[in-house]
């Protein structure tokens, strides 16, 4: 249809079979109608498919085809290191928050929940049991000292942070014994 259009020399004519091609190109998606630019790309579509040769009146200017062939700018990676890698990147910055924040009398409260998810992190990686002074130790150094607990306090048990992190298995389900149908005659 497209090349179709393309040759045709009357310009009312073009437009006519531009303006029907986009019609069947959203009748053919209509689930992407809610989409911001919807005409927009059938348009910019349509110019790509004729490659650049079809001259009709659209509402929106065609898309360069420089544009187009051009590769996008590249993403930086951050080359930042991260001091203990189970943790996570995400992890270090919410001890930098919390410390950063925190005020001295929620400091403990605030040091303790912290310290119950590096727990719950370090249990994702390594199944071992873990050492709860490790932890607390772990949390000053992240910290900068900022966030500390006394070497002693009790965090969230292993036993229920394994159990809540396993995969659940499906439940069995009992089939029984096998009924023969008869038929009807």
């Amino acid at each position: 249809m497209v090349q179709i259009a393309v040759n045709i020399e009357d310009r009312e004519e073009r437009n006519k079979m531009a303006g029907a091609i986009i019609s069947v190109m959203g009748q053919l998606f209509p689930y992407l109608r809610d989409i911001e630019d919807f005409n927009h790309k059938l348009w910019d579509h349509l110019h790509i498919m004729s490659d650049h040769k079809l001259d009709v009146d659209s509402p929106y200017p065609k898309p360069e085809l420089e544009e187009l062939l051009s590769k996008p700018n590249r993403i930086p990676y951050p080359q930042r290191t991260i001091r203990y890698g189970h943790y996570g990147r995400t992890l270090e910055e919410i001890i930098k928050a919390v410390s950063d924040v925190v005020t001295d009398e929620d400091r403990e409260g605030a040091s303790i929940m912290v310290a119950n998810l590096m727990k719950r992190q370090y249990l994702t990686w390594n199944r071992d049991t873990v050492n709860d002074d490790m932890i607390i130790d772990q949390l000053k150094d992240m910290s900068n000292g900022k966030l500390f607990l006394e070497h002693g306090v009790e965090l969230v048990n292993t036993n229920d942070i394994v159990s809540s992190i396993k995969p659940k298995s499906k439940p069995k389900m009992n089939k029984g014994p096998k009924k023969k149908i008869k038929k009807r005659n």
